[in-house]
């Protein structure tokens, strides 16, 4: 219940602050999260590679919730010994498009909406712990700086979660 109302919490928190844009480095922003990340990493024996990420124009919190999710997301869902997760950036139409790859449970392509609607969960709890609300964060996050996010996946064979920033980032208020 804890873990709940904290998440609501911050499911709430999204676009009711006023967002703090700044240039952020994703890369220094990477470090930080497989630094807050060390016990899952270290336990799962998760391998997490990186190209080179932008800086970008965003909030510097948020940007650290969204890569955790993916990243805490990619280590959890996954059945394989040694837990996968690349990362990289490009740029296109005037929008960096920053991709988190996996080599996880994989998605059914049919629920690839659905899992970023708030408390929509795609296997019980006692398979996987969760309150179905960190993807629900993370396009909360993305759509705020102006961006999208969506998944790429086939169920068994991992999933690549990507999302756009815009340059320069546009923001929503809400």
């Amino acid at each position: 219940m804890e873990e709940l109302i904290s998440d609501l919490l911050s499911y709430s928190r999204v676009g009711r602050a006023a967002i703090k844009i700044q240039a952020i480095d994703l890369e220094a922003t990477l470090q930080q999260v497989t630094s807050d990340l060390e016990i899952a990493i270290e336990e799962s024996n998760a391998i997490i590679t990186a190209g080179a990420l932008p800086t970008v124009s965003a909030d510097p919190t948020q940007m650290r919730q969204l890569l955790q999710n993916l990243i805490a997301n990619a280590i959890k869902y996954c059945r394989a010994d040694v837990p996968t997760v690349r990362i990289w950036a490009t740029q296109a139409d005037e929008a960096w498009t920053i991709s988190v790859q996996d080599n996880g449970i994989g998605i059914d392509p049919q629920f690839a909406e659905r899992i970023f609607v708030i408390f929509q969960r795609l296997h019980n709890k006692a398979a996987y712990s969760g309150t179905g609300i960190g993807l629900a964060i993370c396009k909360k996050i993305v759509e705020c700086h102006g961006g999208k996010i969506w998944v790429e996946s086939q169920e068994g064979q991992g999933a690549t979660f990507s999302f756009t920033l815009p340059i320069p980032c546009d923001i929503k208020s809400e």
